[in-house]
């Protein structure tokens, strides 16, 4: 289980970055009536800490009870909660399952929370699943045979930060299936505004009663602010979504150029069915006779593009890249020939 301190594409000590494609943000974002939500957001008095009219709005959108809604401060705070309520209920001993190649902060909240590692779902406690993947952006094995396994005092979490910018094929859950995990929606990458902290879960039909109540009284007095709650209102709507499709349809032409790109330059891209993909090859070796990634990419840091080392996922010698615009992949590839 990772213990180190948690790693995150975006802005980092050496500020923004010229060219970000660390992170698996909408590059066709931000969404403009959000941007200026956000922007005229009133910040000066207190939200409503119950989020009433946002739980309403989000439980009609999503065509279910207002009671299943959980405002989160953001997709790792929900993470966070989840894991804690868990374990308080659990006891000691329980543990927590998530796929080989995962998002850092289940297994930093499960040893948080004192949770152990399972090898097996069948043993444990709270279990993740992500689809699209992180990092690698693909359906995850077995999540329909995982939903349909499920048994009581175990909670399945699903997590669907990148279900809005799936560029090919479907969840492979029908609504029955859906309506038996914890739904965790986070859509600041699907509208381009990732620095916005807001988040919320779908709690699964006739959701245990003591998990539910744990996971309500570990919130914060107010999980979003006047931001979140703007971002939200304007996440649950048809125009946004209406855009979004637009977006996709960008992305997928944008994914094909980059892929190519990366191809020809003899670069071995993984498959992926979301706005983002993990690559490997083509770079120089170092003196030693191996190839030092960490060098690389701070060269590239260096050049203003950052992408994301895949060594924290259980990847090393890979990259996550996002997919970008046209003249962002000719930048970079400039950059890749130059550093090759």
């Amino acid at each position: 289980m990772n213990t180190g301190v948690p790693l995150h594409g975006g802005p980092d000590a050496d500020g923004v970055p010229l060219h970000d494609l660390s992170t698996n943000a909408n590059a066709c974002g931000p969404y403009p009536p959000a941007l200026r939500a956000v922007r005229a957001a009133d910040a000066r008095r207190y939200p409503d800490p119950a989020c009433t009219a946002l739980t309403v709005q989000l439980a009609a959108w999503h065509g279910v009870a207002p009671g299943r809604i959980v405002p989160a401060a953001s997709g790792s705070e929900f993470i966070q909660r989840i894991s804690t309520a868990v374990a308080l209920l659990a006891g000691p001993g329980a543990a927590m399952w998530q796929p080989a190649h995962a998002y850092g902060d289940y297994a930093r909240a499960a040893q948080a929370a004192g949770l152990a590692q399972a090898e097996d779902p069948a043993r444990a406690a709270l279990l993740w699943a992500c689809d699209p993947s992180s990092p690698l952006g693909q359906p995850q094995a077995g999540l329909a045979d995982l939903a349909a396994a499920l048994r009581p005092g175990q909670a399945l979490v699903l997590d669907m930060a990148y279900e809005p910018l799936r560029l090919e094929g479907a969840l492979a859950l029908d609504a029955a299936a859906l309506d038996r995990a914890w739904r965790l929606v986070t859509p600041n990458k699907a509208l381009g505004l990732t620095g916005v902290r807001a988040a919320y879960a779908i709690a699964p039909q006739g959701a245990d009663a003591a998990l539910l109540a744990r996971v309500r009284a570990l919130a914060p007095s107010w999980p979003l602010g006047a931001h979140g709650e703007a971002l939200l209102q304007n996440w649950a709507t048809l125009p946004a979504h209406d855009w979004l499709a637009g977006c996709r349809a960008t992305l997928r032409g944008w994914k094909a150029r980059q892929v190519a790109l990366l191809r020809d330059a003899g670069w071995r891209v993984e498959p992926s069915v979301a706005n983002f993909f993990v690559a490997a090859g083509a770079c120089p070796e170092s003196a030693g006779g191996r190839f030092d990634m960490q060098s690389m990419l701070i060269e590239w840091r260096r050049s203003g593009f950052k992408l994301r080392d895949c060594a924290s996922f259980g990847l090393p010698g890979r990259v996550r890249m996002a997919v970008v615009a046209p003249e962002v992949q000719d930048a970079l590839m400039g950059t890749l020939r130059e550093a090759t």
